[in-house]
């Protein structure tokens, strides 16, 4: 009898258009907003030509469907199925919700838990306040590292060289924007070094502001953050941060300590 044959093993062509498709779908955006094939080549950098093929094959697979007026993009049930099960299955999710939704209440604001998502930050926790309207933001909202109190608190966080590295890759991604930003990412770091946390105002919406730190997640000590946010106009931010920051720092430990025995990926 013959041995039973071992799957052939994926050609680099089927692994570049799985990586690529993957690179459209993560081009999505929370607020759910339609999107056409000429903005999803901006946000990728692909050509134009493999966009389309690319969209073409997730509509016809269920990954995106064709919003009204044919000519955009939404996520369709499969890719939606996806988030929700992950959301539901995400044992550091379920532990975390209660003790992120007491710290929004008790300082009436939206906290976020965030990763790294190339050069962004995914959030992958969320809560708002049920006392006050907050950021337009939610679960699965991604905001830029270099410009954002929880991107800057993210890189804090990561060890020397491995900072050093990302800021490295952020010189090259930014190009022109960089200076500018890198003495934003440089004061951040000095509130980080001297109060634990940092502090932005537009970094990411005008009149929205931001207090963030680094926290270690499970036994493998992945590295995220933690932020509390809020718009408002004209916000004095040494008083917020002030106000904000005991509670903040409070929660994270007891954050870590919550999800310290939790093996792999949140």
């Amino acid at each position: 009898m013959n041995a039973p044959q071992a799957p052939a093993a994926p050609s680099t062509g089927s692994l570049q258009t799985v990586e690529r498709g993957i690179q459209v779908l993560r081009a999505f955006r929370s607020d759910r907003s339609p999107v056409s094939n000429a903005e999803l080549v901006r946000r990728t950098g692909l050509s134009k030509a493999t966009v389309s093929r690319l969209t073409s094959t997730l509509v016809q697979l269920g990954y995106l469907r064709l919003a009204a007026g044919g000519r955009q993009f939404e996520l369709g049930a499969a890719a939606l199925g996806m988030g929700h099960a992950f959301v539901a299955s995400s044992e550091l999710l379920d532990r975390a919700a209660p003790l992120l939704q007491t710290l929004a209440d008790r300082l009436g604001v939206s906290v976020a838990l965030g990763v790294r998502d190339g050069l962004d930050m995914l959030y992958v926790a969320y809560r708002v306040s049920h006392h006050v309207a907050t950021l337009r933001l939610g679960l699965g909202s991604v905001l830029p590292m270099a410009s954002t109190a929880i991107g800057r608190a993210y890189l804090w966080g990561l060890a020397v060289p491995e900072r050093q590295r990302l800021l490295g890759t952020l010189r090259r991604g930014l190009g022109p924007q960089w200076p500018r930003l890198e003495a934003g990412i440089q004061s951040s770091f000095d509130e980080l070094a001297t109060t634990g946390t940092c502090a932005v105002l537009g970094g990411y919406q005008r009149d929205a502001y931001a207090v963030a730190l680094p926290v270690r997640v499970g036994r493998q000590q992945l590295p995220m953050a933690l932020s509390c946010g809020k718009a408002a106009i004209g916000p004095n931010l040494a008083a917020e941060r002030k106000r904000m920051a005991p509670v903040l720092m409070e929660t994270a430990a007891r954050f870590e300590a919550l999800v310290a025995d939790i093996d792999g990926q949140p």
